[in-house]
Order: C-alpha cells, then structure tokens, then sequence
C-alpha cells in the first residue's frame, strides 16, 4: 500500500472540532482529521481558535501524519480520525 501526503493546506472543520487533511492511499483520496484537543493536547495549541489550531498542525505536521500513516496502514485506507488518545500522553510535538 503506497501511501503519500500532498502538501495541500489543512482546513478548519467547526462542525466537528477538526482540522483535515488528504492522504493519498494508493493514489486514491482518502480524508484524514485531527481532533481540536489532540492539537491542544499535543501540539502546543495554546489559542483556541481557528488559526492557532491550524498553526499548531503545520507545526507538527510530520508526527501527525506520521500517526495517520500507521493507522492508514492499519484500517486498510479507511478515513481517520486522529484523537488525543492516538498520541503518547505528556509529550509536545517536536
């Protein structure tokens, strides 16, 4: 399964508290999220709002989809959706 990342900007979903993001799983889109929290909880989202959230995406961008990838992997391509609990506790992104 080859799967890949464009560089495409995350977006703001406020109807669910994500932000979201593409993967490309054997050239196929797959949408891929990240919880408001795990960003706050793990990434250094201090403001919460919607710039500070995706500020804190692209921040730690390669972890994050470091875990999308595994779980990608895992889910044979399915959507993800990354919570706080996907991330080991008491860490910040580096």
């Amino acid at each position: 399964m080859e799967i890949r990342f464009p560089a495409d900007a995350p977006a703001y979903r406020g109807s669910n508290l994500t932000v979201v993001f593409p993967a490309l799983v054997d050239g196929e889109p797959v949408p891929c999220a990240i919880s408001v929290e795990a960003l706050e909880d793990h990434f250094g989202a201090y403001t919460e709002d919607r710039e500070g959230w995706l500020r804190a995406f692209d921040a730690g961008r390669p972890r994050i989809e470091a875990v999308a990838r595994e779980h990608l992997q895992i889910s044979n391509g399915t959507p993800v959706l990354l919570r706080s609990g996907h991330f080991p506790p008491g860490k910040l992104a580096d």
